[in-house]
């Protein structure tokens, strides 16, 4: 049985759209006829794959079904539950895909069916749908398959797309509050230069004395912040054009993001968290029986910094010509010196695949300390900036006012 993407018309004028697994094309439109519905359009699911994969570009990606961080945890674990409780292959993929509320997951989980059924693998069938399952994913799998443990596989699987989606909602909870802060303190200062500072400063205008240079001086910020926001801002999208496109060249990113490792506190971040993923991924796929280079060369592509990202690939090099894992990690200077220490351990007992776990909860929690400090560090700093700019206004329109009493 084939996968097809369908859709229909019911007695209402409401369309249906959705996936089904037919014989054949004909028997697909009897089984929408069958629900009370109009077929207006049938496709065979690999047919929308082939066509997104020859697309060139955005649209090629636009048109390649997707699955979110969260959804891909759920249906991992999901299936493998299905899996270790007996179920074949065939039907736990059915029962997760019915299970399902969401159309596109349920439309790639049946095409994924369809493919088990004809007779592919279940590594080979996930392949068809990449952007949906990476290449960890595929890789883990198919090393479950080879061993013959696709059951205890999954787990480990359903249990790392867990702990990558709960650090990944822990990173983007704990930043939400210093940008929500950041922006509400710009929109504040920019209102009181523009709104509310050339209201009062309006009352010094008939008098004759000398304002004070603090007054002159936020007058002029007011006046120019006034006369040249719409510019400002046309500036702005055009200086972040630029930008964008000079990161898009690799050397440029390169450059930017070696930057970034050595600023003061993000670069703390940035370095536990790509570790993080880095340890973790490379942890599953040796535990599931990836051989060592492979699984260090698919860890690489997990990794955004492209610095880090390089000394990773670097590594799996000196680990082909037969080097141990560790030195040639610590070359880079990039990575913790715990996290080298523990994987020349594990190397030096034979037990890498167990100290590999280890260090990436040992990674996590530094992730989750080094988040912490930087939402520590931003809020006062924050504080101590809105209560200068705030004293600045305040002292620029009460000076004036005490000068005048004084003349009085």
């Amino acid at each position: 049985m084939a996968a097809y993407d369908f859709v229909g018309v019911d007695a209402a004028g409401k369309r249906h759209k959705g996936a089904l697994e037919a014989d054949s094309p004909r028997h697909a439109r009897q089984l929408i006829r069958d629900k009370g519905w109009v077929p207006m359009s049938i496709a065979p699911a690999q047919e929308k794959q082939a066509v997104a994969t020859t697309a060139s570009g955005a649209i090629s990606q636009l048109l390649q079904p997707k699955m979110s961080a969260q959804e891909l945890a759920l249906i991992t674990r999901q299936l493998a539950t299905l899996v270790q409780a007996g179920l074949t292959l065939d039907d736990a993929l059915r029962a997760v895909a019915q299970q399902s509320e969401n159309k596109q997951t349920q439309r790639v989980l049946t095409g994924v069916r369809a493919r088990v059924v004809e007779g592919y693998s279940l590594a080979h069938s996930l392949g068809d749908f990449p952007l949906a399952f990476p290449s960890l994913y595929r890789s883990t799998v198919a090393a479950g398959e080879r061993a013959g443990h696709l059951d205890l596989v999954l787990q480990r699987l359903a249990d790392y797309t867990e702990s990558r989606y709960e650090t990944r909602r822990k990173v983007q909870g704990a930043l939400i509050y210093p940008i929500i802060l950041t922006v509400l303190s710009l929109l504040i200062v920019i209102g009181l230069l523009t709104y509310v500072v050339p209201d009062i400063v309006k009352v010094f205008d008939s008098q004759s004395q000398e304002l004070p240079l603090i007054t002159r001086a936020l007058i002029a910020v007011s006046d120019g912040l006034r006369a040249s926001i719409g510019w400002l801002l046309i500036a702005g999208v055009i200086a972040g054009f630029f930008i964008f496109k000079a990161l898009q060249k690799p050397s440029v990113r390169y450059k930017w993001h070696a930057f970034l490792l050595k600023a003061p506190v993000a670069g703390r971040m940035i370095r536990d968290s790509q570790s993080s993923r880095f340890v973790s991924t490379l942890s599953i796929l040796t535990r599931s029986s990836v051989p060592l280079v492979d699984a260090l060369r698919i860890s690489a592509e997990v990794i955004d910094n492209l610095p880090m990202r390089a000394a990773v690939e670097h590594a799996a090099e000196r680990v082909t010509e037969g080097g141990r894992l560790a030195p040639a990690l610590e070359q880079s200077k990039l990575f913790p010196a715990m996290m080298i220490n523990m994987i020349a351990s594990g190397e030096a007992s034979g037990e890498l695949d167990d100290m590999l776990s280890r260090t990436g909860q040992m990674q996590e929690r530094a992730l989750t300390g080094s988040i912490s400090t930087m939402v520590s560090l931003f809020e006062p700093m924050m504080l101590l900036m809105m209560a200068g700019v705030v004293l600045v206004i305040v002292l620029a329109i009460m000076l004036p006012i005490v000068q005048m009493n004084n003349l009085i």
